[in-house]
């Protein structure tokens, strides 16, 4: 199982611009979320964010929110999500990144939590509540155990603060194009191709863009802008939940390949 960072450096060695589907653990259900995450794979995923449902979300636009309600209903847990991705990563090439609130962690442990994800096969980690002030420590023992922590800037972000969080971010940044939650927009906003290269002259890490992608041409227009990544989550989360699971593997697998072709 590859890093972050390495499939990134693979990417840039090959010109490509990396796509990062995310979809929720547990939604439909544990087997079809099994299911979705080889299809990604072998549709042109390069990195898959794999969200662990949580009750109280914050970064979560409505798709998002709807299917970590359903899969909580199913009895989904962190410990079914860690048994799933202990399947699930020996069988695709894509880094899993897990995406969770911290409260899981922080009861966990936070160096219990790295490790026991790593042990499972993630490779990456996203946090949307934990503000930067207060990752010391998680960003020191990420660092040791060999789970990316990848940190997120606001397009409302000072300049002097996003520098602080583009410094401190591992495998690469992830640049929110929109303020305000996850869902699928009918255009990205024009500010993105600024911060975009705002970004790129304060740090040479990959740029990730998230948030409100929706169709190929937007892919293509963050690839265009510089995007070195491009994060779609609702419209792929809608898509899985489209019709029965069989129905909506079909659809993903076939999203997924659109947009890929899009940022070649």
């Amino acid at each position: 199982m590859v890093s972050v960072k390495e499939q990134f450096d693979r990417l840039r060695e090959a010109g490509e611009c990396a796509l990062i589907p995310f979809i929720t653990a547990g939604d439909p259900d544990l087997a079809t979320t099994a299911q979705a995450l080889q299809v990604l794979d072998s549709s042109g995923a390069d990195l898959i964010e794999l969200g662990v449902p949580y009750a109280d979300p914050l970064a979560d636009g409505p798709t998002i929110q709807a299917a970590a309600t359903r899969s909580l209903q199913k009895g989904t847990t962190l410990e079914a999500v860690l048994d799933l991705v202990k399947t699930v990563s020996p069988k695709i090439s894509a880094p899993i990144i897990l995406f969770t609130y911290y409260n899981p962690v922080l009861n966990r442990g936070v160096e219990t939590f790295l490790k026991d994800i790593y042990a499972a096969g993630a490779r990456g980690l996203v946090i949307p509540d934990l503000p930067l002030e207060e990752m010391d420590s998680l960003l020191i023992a990420a660092e040791q155990i060999g789970i990316a922590v990848i940190l997120l800037v606001a397009p409302t972000s000072p300049e002097e603060r996003m520098q602080k969080i583009v410094a401190r971010s591992q495998g690469f940044v992830y640049l929110v194009s929109v303020t305000g939650v996850t869902g699928v927009r009918q255009e990205i906003a024009n500010r993105v191709e600024g911060l975009l290269a705002e970004l790129h002259k304060v740090t040479d890490k990959p740029i990730g863009v998230g948030f409100g992608v929706s169709e190929p041409a937007q892919a293509k227009q963050l690839k265009d802008w510089g995007a070195d990544g491009v994060i779609v989550g609702s419209a792929i989360v809608k898509r899985l939940a489209s019709g029965t699971p069989a129905e909506g593997l079909a659809a993903i697998g076939e999203f997924c390949t659109q947009l890929k072709a899009a940022i070649q």
